[in-house]
């Protein structure tokens, strides 16, 4: 029982090292995200954690209160870019990727006065500052609503367009978007993948339509009675 009082030593005081070394990786990252050496830091406590408790219920069929499986460092190096040589800060770079989020969505116009008038109501409320000529298209009109919302889809969440399909696509890319290397009239080579991108995942969106609950909405089945069989 000697050696494996010595064994259990030795990883709890492995353990408590750990434990402040990863407490002086995150007081000096000081709040900073993806911190190489936090992380680094981290999995080293995990997996001394995760030994200790396997010696302690080896010995004695006692655990720990951590619930913690062992993390491979290998892999760990791997997913931070980090390599022999490498360049940066201690060979380490924290964002080896660069990754690009590529979305389009349509919309139906019911009523292009009521775009319109929407859009100018929009362009009245930035102030007078943001105020120009009159909103003559409907292209002009939802490019008011995206200035206005920060050039966010959801400001497009409007009572006057109606959204039909869209498509979100998410690849890794080996470059940057560089806007200057495209014409500013240039619809699609923003857009366009490059051979050397990986497509990740494509993402299908479709309107939520109340008809595409399950079973019937509240009063349904009176309307039904009322109005008679619907048709297609």
């Amino acid at each position: 029982m000697t050696e494996d009082h010595s064994a259990l030593d030795t990883a709890l005081e492995e353990v408590i090292t750990a434990a402040r070394a990863h407490l002086a990786a995150v007081k000096a990252a000081d709040g900073r995200v993806d911190d190489d050496d936090v992380w680094q830091a981290y999995v080293t406590l995990n997996n001394a954690s995760y030994h200790y408790d396997e010696l302690l219920l080896d010995a004695f069929g006692e655990v720990t209160p951590w619930d913690v499986e062992s993390i491979d460092p290998d892999e760990v190096e791997g997913q931070l870019g980090v390599a022999a040589g490498g360049e940066g800060e201690g060979g380490r770079d924290a964002h080896p990727h660069v990754i690009s989020v590529r979305q389009r969505r349509d919309y139906r116009v019911p009523s292009v006065v009521a775009l319109v008038r929407r859009a100018e109501e929009a362009r009245s409320e930035a102030g007078p500052d943001e105020a120009g000529g009159p909103v003559e298209t409907v292209g002009e009109a939802v490019l008011e609503l995206l200035q206005a919302g920060d050039g966010s889809l959801s400001a497009l969440d409007v009572p006057e367009l109606e959204p039909l399909d869209g498509v979100v696509m998410v690849s890794e890319v080996n470059t940057a978007l560089d806007l200057e290397s495209f014409e500013e009239h240039d619809s699609s080579g923003p857009f366009t993948p490059s051979g050397a991108d990986r497509l990740v995942g494509r993402l299908d969106e479709h309107p939520f339509l109340p008809g595409d609950l399950d079973g019937e909405l509240p009063g349904d089945e009176e309307e039904d009675d009322e109005d008679g069989p619907r048709q297609a």
